[in-house]
């Protein structure tokens, strides 16, 4: 009795199969939390409560092209990159946003 010949796309079909469940249980998830990232990064204003990725706590001072100023403290401000931005706490009242 000879072998029978194998369908090479048959022999393909599993690692085509966990490409697939790779590519929606981690890529496609990542890119939409990253979509969320920049676009909260894009609606950053000012007095916005932020936190940083090194958990840093503050409010939002000045906007600028690629960094933020924000207060700290009383008399501390610090400057960091937008991207630096982890969170949004409290977004800034409508009646602020207007101004």
């Amino acid at each position: 009795m000879e072998g029978q010949a194998v369908n090479p796309i048959a022999s393909f079909l599993p690692l085509i199969l966990i490409f697939v469940v790779f590519y929606f249980l981690l890529i496609q998830p990542q890119r939409k939390q990253k979509k969320q990232h920049e676009q909260m990064i894009k609606n950053l204003g000012k007095n916005d409560e932020v936190v940083t990725s090194g958990g840093i706590h503050g409010t939002i001072l000045n906007v600028k092209e690629t960094t933020v100023v924000l207060r700290v403290d009383d008399n501390a401000k610090l400057e960091v990159e937008k991207y630096s931005i982890a969170a949004v706490t409290k977004k800034r009242s409508g009646e602020e946003a207007g101004k």
